[in-house]
Protein backbone atom coordinates (compact mmCIF):
# COMPACT_ATOMS: atom_id res chain seq x y z
CA UNK A 1 0.00 0.00 0.00
CA UNK A 2 1.22 3.27 -0.88
CA UNK A 3 2.85 5.45 2.33
CA UNK A 4 -0.29 8.29 2.65
CA UNK A 5 1.94 10.72 4.46
CA UNK A 6 4.69 10.09 1.91
CA UNK A 7 2.28 10.68 -1.13
CA UNK A 8 0.64 13.55 0.69
CA UNK A 9 4.56 15.54 1.03
CA UNK A 10 5.33 15.13 -2.58
CA UNK A 11 1.83 16.59 -3.72
CA UNK A 12 2.18 19.37 -1.22
CA UNK A 13 5.57 20.22 -2.79
CA UNK A 14 4.01 19.74 -6.42
CA UNK A 15 1.14 21.94 -5.41
CA UNK A 16 3.90 24.51 -4.02
CA UNK A 17 6.00 24.62 -7.08
CA UNK A 18 2.71 25.01 -9.38
CA UNK A 19 2.05 28.05 -7.43
CA UNK A 20 5.21 29.54 -7.14
CA UNK A 21 5.66 28.78 -10.87
CA UNK A 22 1.97 30.86 -11.39
CA UNK A 23 3.07 33.91 -8.95
CA UNK A 24 6.36 33.99 -11.26
CA UNK A 25 4.42 33.75 -14.66
CA UNK A 26 1.34 36.41 -12.94
CA UNK A 27 4.19 39.06 -12.45
CA UNK A 28 6.10 38.44 -15.44
CA UNK A 29 2.48 38.93 -17.21
CA UNK A 30 2.05 41.85 -15.06
CA UNK A 31 5.43 43.84 -15.80
CA UNK A 32 5.34 43.11 -19.75
CA UNK A 33 1.39 44.60 -19.27
CA UNK A 34 2.42 47.48 -17.19
CA UNK A 35 5.25 47.99 -20.20
CA UNK A 36 2.74 48.15 -23.18
CA UNK A 37 0.29 50.36 -20.96
CA UNK A 38 2.88 53.22 -19.94
CA UNK A 39 4.02 52.68 -23.70
CA UNK A 40 1.14 53.29 -24.53
CA UNK A 41 0.00 56.48 -22.47
CA UNK A 42 3.34 58.27 -24.06
CA UNK A 43 2.13 57.72 -26.89
CA UNK A 44 -1.22 59.19 -26.42
CA UNK A 45 0.53 62.02 -24.79
CA UNK A 46 3.08 62.32 -27.48
CA UNK A 47 -0.46 62.64 -29.87
CA UNK A 48 -2.24 64.78 -27.37
CA UNK A 49 0.48 67.08 -27.92
CA UNK A 50 1.13 67.50 -31.66
CA UNK A 51 -2.77 68.29 -31.78
CA UNK A 52 -2.10 71.20 -29.71
CA UNK A 53 1.17 72.22 -31.59
CA UNK A 54 -1.13 72.00 -34.57
CA UNK A 55 -3.97 73.77 -32.94
CA UNK A 56 -2.39 77.42 -33.96
CA UNK A 57 -1.78 76.23 -37.67
CA UNK A 58 -5.52 75.08 -38.39
CA UNK A 59 -7.07 78.19 -36.56
CA UNK A 60 -4.70 80.70 -38.87
CA UNK A 61 -5.62 78.36 -41.57
CA UNK A 62 -9.51 78.38 -40.57
CA UNK A 63 -9.21 82.19 -40.33
CA UNK A 64 -7.63 83.10 -43.43
CA UNK A 65 -10.17 80.72 -45.34
CA UNK A 66 -13.18 82.94 -44.29
CA UNK A 67 -11.01 85.91 -44.47
CA UNK A 68 -10.66 84.90 -48.29
CA UNK A 69 -14.63 84.04 -48.88
CA UNK A 70 -15.62 86.98 -47.07
CA UNK A 71 -13.13 88.73 -49.25
CA UNK A 72 -14.70 87.10 -52.69
CA UNK A 73 -18.47 88.29 -51.79
CA UNK A 74 -19.11 92.01 -53.22
CA UNK A 75 -21.61 92.76 -50.39
CA UNK A 76 -19.73 94.86 -47.71
CA UNK A 77 -19.37 93.35 -44.34
CA UNK A 78 -20.11 94.16 -40.99
CA UNK A 79 -16.07 93.58 -39.11
CA UNK A 80 -17.45 93.04 -35.76
CA UNK A 81 -19.82 90.38 -37.31
CA UNK A 82 -17.24 88.53 -39.17
CA UNK A 83 -15.16 88.30 -35.77
CA UNK A 84 -18.41 87.23 -33.86
CA UNK A 85 -18.71 84.40 -36.68
CA UNK A 86 -14.68 83.83 -36.07
CA UNK A 87 -15.12 83.36 -32.44
CA UNK A 88 -17.92 81.39 -32.51
CA UNK A 89 -16.34 79.03 -35.18
CA UNK A 90 -13.07 78.52 -33.23
CA UNK A 91 -14.99 77.86 -30.36
CA UNK A 92 -16.93 74.63 -32.16
CA UNK A 93 -13.33 73.79 -32.78
CA UNK A 94 -11.48 74.92 -29.52
CA UNK A 95 -10.13 71.19 -28.63
CA UNK A 96 -8.07 72.98 -25.61
CA UNK A 97 -10.43 71.48 -23.15
CA UNK A 98 -10.28 67.78 -24.21
CA UNK A 99 -6.35 67.82 -24.08
CA UNK A 100 -6.32 69.04 -20.51
CA UNK A 101 -8.51 66.31 -19.51
CA UNK A 102 -6.78 63.70 -21.60
CA UNK A 103 -3.50 65.16 -19.77
CA UNK A 104 -5.29 64.48 -16.22
CA UNK A 105 -6.67 61.37 -17.05
CA UNK A 106 -3.05 60.29 -17.94
CA UNK A 107 -2.07 61.60 -14.84
CA UNK A 108 -4.31 58.91 -12.85
CA UNK A 109 -3.51 56.08 -15.38
CA UNK A 110 -0.47 56.04 -14.17
CA UNK A 111 -0.48 56.84 -10.83
CA UNK A 112 -2.94 53.93 -10.64
CA UNK A 113 -0.64 51.57 -12.15
CA UNK A 114 1.51 52.64 -9.14
CA UNK A 115 -0.77 51.42 -6.77
CA UNK A 116 -0.25 47.97 -4.95
CA UNK A 117 -4.21 47.28 -4.99
CA UNK A 118 -6.44 46.16 -7.46
CA UNK A 119 -7.14 49.12 -10.01
CA UNK A 120 -8.93 47.40 -13.08
CA UNK A 121 -12.31 48.98 -12.89
CA UNK A 122 -10.70 52.27 -12.28
CA UNK A 123 -8.52 51.92 -15.12
CA UNK A 124 -11.49 50.46 -17.21
CA UNK A 125 -13.22 53.80 -15.81
CA UNK A 126 -10.44 55.82 -17.39
CA UNK A 127 -10.59 53.73 -20.61
CA UNK A 128 -13.58 54.95 -21.29
CA UNK A 129 -12.74 58.80 -20.48
CA UNK A 130 -10.04 58.68 -22.74
CA UNK A 131 -12.64 57.08 -25.53
CA UNK A 132 -14.66 60.45 -24.67
CA UNK A 133 -12.17 62.87 -25.33
CA UNK A 134 -10.85 61.17 -28.34
CA UNK A 135 -14.02 60.83 -29.84
CA UNK A 136 -14.86 64.65 -28.92
CA UNK A 137 -11.18 65.66 -30.29
CA UNK A 138 -12.02 63.70 -33.62
CA UNK A 139 -15.68 64.96 -34.27
CA UNK A 140 -14.75 68.88 -33.22
CA UNK A 141 -11.66 68.38 -36.05
CA UNK A 142 -11.73 70.50 -39.20
CA UNK A 143 -8.09 69.49 -40.23
CA UNK A 144 -7.07 66.26 -41.79
CA UNK A 145 -3.76 66.00 -39.93
CA UNK A 146 -5.46 66.64 -36.57
CA UNK A 147 -7.84 63.83 -37.56
CA UNK A 148 -5.02 61.66 -38.52
CA UNK A 149 -3.43 62.25 -34.90
CA UNK A 150 -7.35 61.37 -33.23
CA UNK A 151 -7.62 58.47 -34.84
CA UNK A 152 -4.35 57.32 -34.10
CA UNK A 153 -5.08 58.02 -30.44
CA UNK A 154 -8.11 55.97 -30.51
CA UNK A 155 -6.50 53.38 -32.24
CA UNK A 156 -3.46 53.28 -29.07
CA UNK A 157 -6.40 53.71 -26.57
CA UNK A 158 -8.24 50.57 -28.21
CA UNK A 159 -5.03 48.75 -27.65
CA UNK A 160 -5.10 49.45 -24.31
CA UNK A 161 -8.50 48.89 -23.27
CA UNK A 162 -8.72 45.62 -24.71
CA UNK A 163 -5.75 44.71 -22.06
CA UNK A 164 -6.93 46.93 -19.20
CA UNK A 165 -9.88 44.15 -19.27
CA UNK A 166 -7.25 41.35 -18.13
CA UNK A 167 -6.28 43.65 -15.06
CA UNK A 168 -7.78 42.71 -11.94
Amino acid sequence: TPDIDVLGEAALAALDSALTQLNRSRADEGARLDAMLRERCDTIAALAKDIGERLPQVRAHWRDKLEKRLSDIDQPADAGRIEQEIVIFAQRMDVDEELTRLDSHLAEFRAALDRREPVGRRLDFLMQEFNREANTLASKSQDPDVTRLGVDMKVAIEQMREQVQNIE
